[in-house]
């Protein structure tokens, strides 16, 4: 049989090479109906059995992942989603079905409510409709065990089957739907796994391997020689561009003429740092405190904030660790923190707004800080700040923090305190927020308020671009603000990482990016052939 290629878009870079396995759709409900006492107690068993299996792969996940699984694991102990179903049970309706009815109903609901929050819940919903729907059928609600190195191919992947999967073995997804922006691509990218959405009708038979080519967007099914003799030498290119970014990572970052360019690092939480040497980097540049605020005990206690941080700060010795103060809210919810039921939350009570709304959580996190400061070279960042006035009211209470751990005779430290810049207010008059002691730009944010374009929504992903030249003049502004107010400018988010968009950057004046740990090789080794003035 010829091979026969399909082009969707690219959602995670990279070649794989694998057998086949094909996703299948739920079937209908199998089972047979009881009464509406047992179909009542069956649903809330399978809800049950839901639970605990995304409670397990939680213990296992880190980071966003970890993060997706506990938005689920909160929404099916919401009573409130169960309610419908079990409404229905008591007029006659199997369990099975009512679930089903229910659950499709409220996915219609966030998809088509042109809401940017909800729309992205929506496959967390299908997530658990499904998982759910499979516990009732079968009494289990685990996911199907998919061989390592398999090329995942169907209409598309949840967060929590991505996340059972070992990709230690390499694989790949192809999905005939999807999108770039999904949960499931930012988890494929995280992890390095090819990902290609938007194929179209996709065979159902015939082949048995499959080439993704997660850069050009492409799926090749039964590959023929020439095609696999065109990936192995794809694959070999990529495998010696991977060891000259490990040796340009031990490096120091520069620009083609020796002028020196700071490459820290964003962490999502302290074992991430297990696996790094701190060699590679001049730092820390973002630590993402909501780690944390998911444990299944509920929101941390100081004792265990403190530890946290003190282990980050350890790790990195004399280097600036720069720690976000819980960036909840958004996409971010956290159960007995977040406000539940915002029209908008994106543009709600979120970051530094949600903790100055909840002082009393706020200063538990502004303690631990000044706690862990002695034990190395911390900076403080307050997320989503919009007004001067937010800066001072978190101001007053680090400053009252301190005051109480020197008055209970507790070691401490005040650390600098400054902002992140992700809303266009702060980027374009960034001269009134001089009493921050430094700026941290959040380009994800920042290009998603700039463009007017959610990161979430596939169909206007096009429009969320961090190369739109309103975000590098944004980006200009803030550094030219930093110079003058002699305040140091860093990027902290995707764009610092994407060779891309760093002459951009360059040409603005930047010159400090935090990227993911992988991308500190292949940073620095743009920047290398990058001039002063942004010319490659």
């Amino acid at each position: 049989m010829p091979a026969i290629e399909l082009t969707g878009r690219a959602a995670a870079p990279g070649l794989a090479l694998g057998a086949l396995y094909r996703l299948a759709e739920r079937a209908g409900p199998r089972r047979v109906a009881g009464t509406p006492e047992e179909e009542a107690a069956a649903l809330t068993t399978a809800i049950a059995s839901a639970s605990a299996a995304l409670i397990a792969i939680m213990a296992e996940a880190e980071g966003e992942g970890a993060d997706i699984l506990e938005f689920q694991v909160a929404m099916l102990a919401d009573d409130e989603l169960a309610a419908p179903a079990l409404a229905a049970i008591g007029a006659g309706i199997d369990a099975a079905s009512a679930w089903r009815a229910a659950l499709d109903e409220a996915i219609a609901g966030y998809r088509d409510g042109g809401d940017a929050y909800f729309a992205a819940r929506a496959s967390d919903l299908e997530d658990i409709r499904d998982r759910v729907l499979a516990a009732l059928d079968d009494g289990e609600a685990g996911e199907p065990i998919v061989p390592p190195g398999a090329i995942l191919v169907g209409r598309d992947v949840t967060p929590s089957l991505f996340l059972s999967v070992d990709w230690k073995a390499g694989g790949a997804i192809a999905l005939s739907e999807g999108s770039p922006s999904s949960h499931v691509a930012m988890l494929a990218r995280a992890r390095g796994v090819p990902m290609v959405v938007g194929l179209g009708s996709l065979p159902t038979s015939g082949a048995a391997e499959a080439i993704v080519d997660g850069d050009g967007g492409r799926l090749i099914l039964d590959p023929d020689a020439r095609a696999k003799s065109a990936f192995a030498r794809g694959a070999a290119g990529a495998a010696d561009r991977a060891v000259v970014e490990a040796e340009a990572a031990r490096l120091p970052g520069r620009l083609a003429d020796g002028s020196p360019v700071r490459v820290l690092i964003n962490v999502a939480e302290p074992e991430e740092l297990d696996a790094i040497d701190p060699a590679i980097c001049d730092g820390i540049g973002l630590v993402r405190t909501e780690f944390l605020f998911h444990s299944p005990g509920g929101l941390p206690d100081e004792e265990t904030q403190f530890r946290a941080y003190r282990r980050m700060l350890e790790w990195a010795g004399e280097r600036p660790v720069t720690i976000r103060t819980v960036d909840a809210g958004g996409d971010k919810p956290v159960p007995g923190l977040t406000i539940d039921g915002e029209s908008n939350p994106f543009l709600g009570t979120r970051g530094v707004r949600l903790s100055l709304l909840r002082p009393e959580i706020f200063r538990i996190q502004l303690r631990a800080l000044a706690r862990a400061a002695p034990h190395g070279n911390l900076k403080v960042m307050l997320p989503m700040v919009t007004v001067p006035g937010e800066i001072e009211a978190a101001t007053r209470l680090l400053d009252a923090a301190v005051a109480e751990l020197a008055a209970e005779g507790i070691s401490h430290m005040r650390p600098p305190l400054g902002i992140m810049v992700e809303v266009p207010a702060v980027a374009v008059v960034p001269d009134l927020y001089a009493d921050a002691a430094f700026f941290s730009i959040g380009s994800n944010d920042l290009t998603q308020y700039a463009t007017a374009a959610a990161r979430d929504i596939a169909a206007v992903a096009p429009l969320c671009d961090a190369g739109h030249p309103a975000v590098a003049a944004l980006v200009a502004n803030v550094v030219r603000a930093g110079e003058r107010l002699g305040r140091e400018v860093s990027l902290c988010g995707d764009m610092g990482g994407d060779p891309r968009h760093l002459p951009a950057l360059v040409a603005a004046g930047l010159r400090a990016v935090s990227v993911a740990p992988r991308l500190v090789g292949r940073v620095k080794q743009a920047l290398a052939a990058i001039g002063p003035d942004g010319a490659a």
